[in-house]
């Protein structure tokens, strides 16, 4: 089977359902640069940029299954401090996933706080006790989690070991899964695997694996002796261990499958795992072979870790993986997820980001004449195009003349125009606000008062630029001579 045999499986994953249950954190990025060592200590100093907050743990899970479009339900339980509001927050913004997190008073949810110049983490510090979960919310947790089982075939177990799973929650969980028929998915944590008794797949890194084998795991065969060791302790299905740059190894009980690592590009492998068994998951869940499973995983692992931070895959980025190309070079128009992965890559390259917006109709000189000075006010540009609902909203009927695959197309063409992005709403704002542009590009016929977006922009230190303005030109007037 060649990898673009499993293109079609991806468009299956949206089909699935998917249970994932496990210890959710928040991961706080701080982002910056670094030019010099301080003169108080041998340590260099951060030029603090920006901060990023996002679902950590069995919450990247959850993104990833997000992403992929699978039908989820999520259990897990936080603390009732700040973090653990933002671990809520976070979860609900998702939408469409049914989600149950637990709050206890009392309890710190875990917390980790990494600094990062350019592509390298300096420094994580991390805010955690851990502690199981008191007996009448494990008594809920499992309620919750066997109540979701009837309608979802496969379970995620996410174990972080920062208590959530503990104090025999996690063998209660597999237990009724297997009585319901559902396939039970384990990424596991710690050396004693017992709890995990019963499950069809589990997924330890080399590490993990040793620790709970108790032996040496240096090579392929030392590593399928224990894994294989283990799946006869404990009634596992199978395993799939991650090897790191030497890829992963399929053991089961009479056959093995070893995979190659298909990372072209490492920056950071943080969450790497969670997006192995998110796919995994979803791919059984839709139906695929354990082999064919294992596969796509490999494949989404090789596009996760060539980004920085607990990040997600796309389908699209999954097909183009297997297809051994990059979507994202490739292709100027992206959806916003993809597109912020690109701004991030430039970014870290240190480039400007421009951006401007508009409904791009009909491409005339008046429009060049903008992206020209636009493009010469930054590195990079990113021009956001209203969608057809959006401009027919805003134009009236008849409009637009051309529809927005074609509109984005003739803008990618240009050699000014470096990302198109679509966006449905009547202005930019929420764009801007996740794209957070360097350059901030409108027409001169506005005022900076009238900008959407201006305020935005320059309260981190952004310019907004009003370019000059071609006279004579306009989208409305060319179609009024048009209908003439």
């Amino acid at each position: 089977m060649s990898q673009a045999d499993l293109i079609p499986l991806v468009e299956k994953l949206k089909h699935a359902r998917v249970l994932c249950v496990g210890d959710v954190m928040l991961d706080h990025y701080i982002y910056g640069r670094v030019e010099r060592i301080s003169p108080e200590a041998p340590v260099p100093v951060l030029h603090l940029e920006r901060e990023e907050r996002t679902l950590g743990g069995a919450g990247n899970v959850l993104r990833n299954l997000h992403a992929l479009g699978v039908e989820t339900c999520f259990v897990s339980a936080t603390g009732t401090d700040q973090a653990g509001r933002e671990v809520a927050r976070l979860v609900a913004s998702l939408g469409g996933a049914e989600a149950h997190v637990l709050a206890e008073r009392g309890r710190t949810t875990t917390l980790k706080t990494r600094y990062i110049a350019g592509t390298q983490q300096l420094l994580r510090a991390d805010h955690e006790r851990v502690a199981p979960l008191p007996a009448e919310l494990r008594a809920d947790l499992v309620r919750l989690a066997s109540d979701a089982l009837e309608h979802h075939r496969v379970l995620i177990l996410s174990d972080y070991a920062k208590g959530v799973l503990a104090e025999g929650v996690a063998a209660q969980i597999v237990a009724a899964a297997k009585a319901a028929g559902a396939t039970v998915v384990v990424d596991p944590k710690g050396d004693d695997y017992a709890a995990y008794r019963g499950a069809d797949l589990l997924k330890p890194n080399r590490p993990e694996l040793a620790a709970a084998a108790k032996t040496p795991v240096r090579s392929d065969e030392e590593v399928i002796a224990a894994a294989r060791g283990l799946i006869a302790a404990h009634g596992f299905g199978a395993m799939l261990v991650s090897c790191g740059k030497d890829g992963m190894l399929l053991v089961e009980r009479h056959a093995t499958l070893k995979l190659a690592a298909e990372a072209r590009e490492v920056f950071d492998v943080s969450g790497a795992g969670d997006t192995v068994v998110a796919v995994l998951a979803a791919a059984l869940g839709a139906g695929a072979t354990l082999a064919e499973a294992a596969r796509l995983a490999n494949a989404a692992a090789g596009v996760v870790v060539g980004k920085i931070g607990t990040a997600v895959v796309e389908p699209t980025e999954l097909e183009a993986a297997l297809l051994n190309r990059d979507t994202i070079e490739q292709r100027k128009t992206l959806p916003l997820s993809l597109a912020l992965d690109q701004i991030a890559r430039w970014r870290r390259g240190g480039a400007r980001v421009g951006f401007t917006n508009g409904c791009f109709d009909l491409l005339h000189p008046g429009h060049i004449a903008l992206l020209n000075q636009a493009k010469a006010a930054c590195d990079r540009l990113v021009v956001a195009i209203n969608s057809d609902p959006s401009v027919a909203k805003l134009k009236g009927p008849g409009r637009p003349v051309q529809n927005q695959d074609a509109r984005a197309a003739v803008l990618s063409s240009l050699a000014a125009v470096d990302l198109v992005v679509i966006f449905d709403d009547d202005t930019p704002l929420a764009l801007i606000e996740a794209i957070r542009p360097d350059v901030l590009v409108k027409g001169a016929e506005y005022r900076l008062d009238e900008v959407v977006g201006a305020p935005q922009v320059q309260s981190y230190g952004g310019r907004v630029l009003l370019a000059d303005i071609l006279p004579g030109y306009s989208t409305t007037a060319t179609i009024a001579r048009a209908a003439r």
